[in-house]
């Protein structure tokens, strides 16, 4: 219950005036995720300049530099694999184009599918969204949050955009939680922690029996 609380008070804060009066300092704190990729591993299909796709991950008060951008090569189509370094409960995403034909109009999201290719994009994909030219990084796609609750490899896929020959995108922002994925330290942790207070109780319920018989 107290979590729930919680969670509800921190989502309040994040939306309307409170963000607006901060300056949209909660709101960037919340596209914090692009910290928890693994970037040696992050990979962009059809990047015409390698290692370009990985610029897009960037932080939310950055979005606006223009430098930075991924654009495709052969065709419209982008396919970016993200592993992350830890579970993932995603939440949102924001796509940010050009205000012209080279802008995403689709985007479809596949959870722990690791290094997927264009011939894997034919599955089915956990959720798809039209997009709208966005080129001011303000619109965000909610995910349905129950699907992407235990994410640790996100592949997004652009398949199309507004009619360009090439698709351009500045930046790409995630929004969730984030935990660790060391479930075997845990385990341990967990098991040390009840054995301890076990061992007192004996000790201090042995003596008083022995005094009182």
């Amino acid at each position: 219950g107290a979590v729930m609380a919680h969670g509800h008070g921190r989502c309040s804060c994040c939306c309307g005036e409170a963000a607006a009066a901060a300056g949209g300092g909660e709101r960037g704190a919340a596209w914090g995720l692009y910290l928890r990729i693994d970037r040696q591993r992050l990979q962009c299909l059809n990047e015409r300049r390698e290692g370009s796709g990985a610029l897009v991950f960037r932080a939310w008060e950055e979005r606006g530099d223009r430098a930075q951008f991924v654009e495709s090569d052969d065709d419209e189509e982008l396919l970016f694999n993200i592993p992350f370094t830890g579970n993932v409960k995603l939440k949102g995403v924001i796509v940010m184009g050009e205000d012209d034909g080279t802008h995403p109009a689709e985007m479809r999201l596949f959870r722990n599918i690791p290094h997927m290719s264009f011939d894997d994009t034919a599955r089915e994909p956990d959720q798809t969204f039209s997009l709208n030219r966005d080129p001011t990084g303000e619109l965000e796609y909610p995910t349905k949050i129950a699907r992407f609750s235990n994410v640790y490899h996100l592949s997004i896929h652009f398949p199309k955009n507004f009619g360009a020959e090439t698709t351009k995108i500045f930046y790409i922002g995630l929004k969730g939680e984030w935990t660790e994925a060391h479930r075997h330290e845990v385990t341990i942790c967990n098991y040390e922690a009840s054995a301890n207070p076990a061992d007192h109780k004996l000790e201090q319920i042995t003596p008083q029996t022995h005094f009182i018989s």
